[in-house]
């Protein structure tokens, strides 16, 4: 009996060094899991994530270091490799049947992270344009420009370009006018120049480009490219102030723009 004893003591004085710097690895891992933590709730409070969305990422990182420290700390005392290459098939397993799930998980993370929009923002992605109402880790909810509430796959998203209307401050305006091949080119040219400086929320720089494009069916084609700021109106309104300026110019000056004229002749069978 008192070989057993002595055995244990032995053992539990050998085991003493193990348990100590057991002890120290899973304590500085939690001082660990909780500074990233900290600093995974400071940064995405920073980038106004969702609150929700903020903590479970905060207690995702404490819980991914909190559990390799235990792990780390397990080491001292017996191999646990078995266990963890029993955990790594069950995590390949559950990984595999939520793999589109864990795919749009970890989509959410990197918009949230890299923040190519923000909700209350205007873009165009994967075909649907409007303003962003929710980001959440699964998808993304926006309301079409035509009313629908559209939820789109974050994994899409990331996959797709993105078109950030909100943040582009200056927007290019493209139209065609057409005028008369009896039209002064030159006249023409500067009453659409006199015409554009008088719609709303236009800005002179980048300076406005005009010039005439083709010889069309029954007119002379000119392009005007124009620019506008975005916070004063948008790009529909513009052109639609800018057809009406410049058709008020060209008809006080007595040019016409004309339409197709279609010829049909007929001829008698006698």
């Amino acid at each position: 009996m008192q070989n057993y004893i002595n055995l244990f003591v032995d053992g539990l004085i050998k085991g003493i060094p193990n348990l100590l710097t057991a002890l120290v690895i899973f304590i500085v891992g939690l001082y660990f899991a909780r500074l990233l933590s900290r600093i995974v709730n400071r940064v995405l409070k920073r980038r106004n994530a969702p609150e929700g969305v903020t903590q479970l990422l905060a207690q995702l990182a404490y819980g991914a270091i909190v559990v390799i420290g235990t792990i780390t700390a397990l080491q001292r005392f017996f191999d646990i490799t078995a266990f963890l290459a029993g955990l790594g098939i069950l995590g390949f397993t559950v990984g595999f049947a939520l793999q589109d799930v864990m795919k749009n998980f970890a989509a959410g993370v990197i918009l949230l992270i890299q923040q190519p929009f923000h909700v209350n923002e205007v873009i165009g992605v994967t075909g649907f344009d409007g303003t962003v109402l929710e980001i959440d880790l699964r998808s993304t909810e926006i309301k079409a420009l035509d009313g629908r509430i559209v939820s789109i796959p974050n994994a899409d998203i990331l996959s797709a370009p993105i078109i950030n209307y909100t943040r582009a401050d200056r927007r290019r305006v493209d139209l065609t006018v057409k005028v008369g091949y009896e039209t002064d080119t030159d006249v023409a040219r500067r009453l659409v120049l006199e015409a554009i400086p008088n719609i709303p929320g236009y800005v002179a720089e980048p300076q406005p480009l005009i010039g005439f494009s083709s010889f069309g069916d029954s007119a002379l084609e000119l392009i005007v490219y124009f620019w506008i700021d975005t916070s004063q109106t948008n790009p529909v309104a513009a052109k639609d102030s800018a057809f009406s300026l410049i058709k008020n110019g060209l008809d006080k000056q007595g040019i016409h723009i004309p339409f197709p004229i279609q010829r049909v002749y007929m001829h008698s069978q006698n």
